[in-house]
């Protein structure tokens, strides 16, 4: 069986946030096994499962990401919507647009320390829409 729900998650700043509790509430109730995949609907935002006790993880990756991609680059040509446009393409295509979780005992199987991010590249990126896949 095959359910699918968009999940809207609200409007974040630039960086790297924990998104977990708004995917367990856009999901409801869960089946005893399966496979969650979502998609972020977006070219200026990924998705990403990384740690999730330690907020000096996420500062840390939005050091290294804006290193990778800075603002303002002389080489860039895709400019007209704004400085913070294309490097939010270049590091959504390093995290990419979807994940894969496995569902066991009606819970996501998540590790200890895992949680879902939203990788928000644009400084005020508005609304994300994220489509969540339950194949059981």
């Amino acid at each position: 069986m095959t359910q699918q729900f968009e999940i809207k998650i609200p409007s974040f700043n630039r960086g790297f946030h924990l998104i977990t509790r708004y995917v367990e509430q856009g999901l409801g109730n869960l089946p005893e096994a399966g496979l969650l995949n979502l998609f972020i609907r977006h070219t200026s935002a990924g998705l990403a499962i990384s740690e999730n006790a330690d907020p000096s993880v996420r500062a840390d990756l939005e050091i290294i990401f804006n290193k990778l991609a800075p603002e303002n680059h002389h080489d860039y040509t895709h400019t007209m919507e704004g400085p913070d446009d294309m490097p939010a393409h270049i590091k959504s295509i390093l995290t990419g647009s979807s994940i894969s979780i496995p569902i066991k005992d009606k819970k996501l199987d998540l590790g200890i320390w895992q949680g879902i991010y939203l990788c928000e590249f644009r400084n005020h990126g508005g609304q994300r829409k994220i489509i969540a896949t339950i194949i059981s």
